[in-house]
C-alpha cells in the first residue's frame, strides 16, 4: 500500500462531481440491493409517455437506459452536477430542470428517484398524472453510520431518520397509495485512507466540514487499521419504495 500521504493528496484532488463511483473501483465495495433499481428503471421508461428523474446527480442512473420515453426531464440543483447531467443526458433529449417546482401539475406518468436528498411527497403528488406511478431507492436509517461515527461519535437521534415505514406514512399522507416496499442492508468495505477521504468528500452530509487537517486523527487511526490487512466495515441501507397517484 502506497504511503498515507500519497495516497491522502490523491483522494483531496480527485474529482467528486456527479453520482459516479468509479474512481472507488480496487478501493472499496459496496453489495448492491436485490431489486436492481438501475434496471427496474430502465423496464419502467419503456413503458411511459413521459417520466421525470429527481435529483439525478450527473445522470448516471439515467444514463443507462437504454430508451427514454418522448418526454423526460430530470431535476438536479447542484450546478456541477446539472451541467455533467445536461452533458450527458441532453443529447439524448432529457431537459435538466433544478427542481419540481419547474414542472406543471399532473404531468409526468413516472416519477424515479435514487437516494433523493430529502423526498417531497407533496410535489411527487402535485407533478404526477392520476394513476401515476412514483418508484425510488431510498437511502435507509443509520446508512454507513460506522464509518460516520468514527469521525462524529455516536448519534442516535439521526439513528431514527429515514425510517422506511415513516416514509411510507408520509406518502400517504400526501395522498399517494404505496404498493410496495422493500428493504436490504448492505456491507461496505474500505481498503485504503484514500477511499475513506474521497467518499467523505462526494458525501458531504456525511461527516459536516470534513477536512483532512481537522479529522488527521481519525484518518491516521483508519490508516493503520487497513495496513494491517482489516478493511474498514460499515452497512448501507437501502429500500425501494413504489407509490402511485390514485385516478
Amino acid at each position: 500500500m502506497r504511503a498515507f500521504e500519497e495516497l491522502i493528496e490523491e483522494a483531496a484532488a480527485a474529482d467528486v462531481a456527479g453520482w459516479g463511483f468509479e474512481w472507488l473501483n480496487g478501493r472499496a465495495n459496496e453489495e448492491r440491493p436485490p431489486w436492481g433499481y438501475a434496471k427496474l428503471v430502465a423496464s419502467r421508461l419503456r413503458e411511459v409517455q413521459s417520466a421525470l428523474d429527481i435529483d439525478t446527480g450527473g445522470g448516471e442512473v439515467l444514463a443507462d437506459a437504454p430508451t427514454f420515453p418522448p418526454r423526460m426531464a430530470a431535476t438536479e440543483a447542484w450546478p456541477a452536477n446539472a451541467r455533467r447531467a445536461r452533458e450527458r443526458l441532453g443529447p439524448r433529449g432529457v431537459v435538466i430542470i433544478e427542481s419540481t417546482a419547474e414542472a406543471p401539475d399532473a404531468s409526468f406518468e413516472l416519477v424515479t428517484a435514487r437516494h433523493p436528498v430529502r423526498p417531497d411527497w407533496q410535489e411527487i403528488h402535485r407533478v404526477l398524472l392520476p394513476g401515476g406511478c412514483y418508484l425510488a431507492q431510498h437511502v435507509g436509517p443509520a446508512s454507513a453510520f460506522e464509518l460516520i461515527e468514527h469521525f462524529v461519535g455516536t448519534l442516535p437521534e439521526a439513528k431514527k431518520q429515514r425510517d422506511p415505514q415513516g416514509e411510507c406514512a408520509a406518502a400517504r399522507d400526501a395522498g399517494l397509495i404505496v404498493t410496495d416496499l422493500q428493504t436490504a442492508r448492505c456491507r461496505m468495505e474500505f481498503y485504503d485512507v484514500g477511499a475513506v477521504v474521497w467518499i467523505l468528500r462526494k458525501c458531504v452530509w456525511w461527516v459536516p466540514n470534513f477536512s483532512v487537517e481537522r479529522y488527521r486523527k481519525e484518518l491516521v487511526a483508519l490508516d493503520e487499521q487497513m495496513r494491517s490487512g482489516d478493511p474498514v466495515v460499515a452497512h448501507s441501507t437501502r429500500h425501494l419504495i413504489e407509490a402511485r397517484r390514485p385516478r
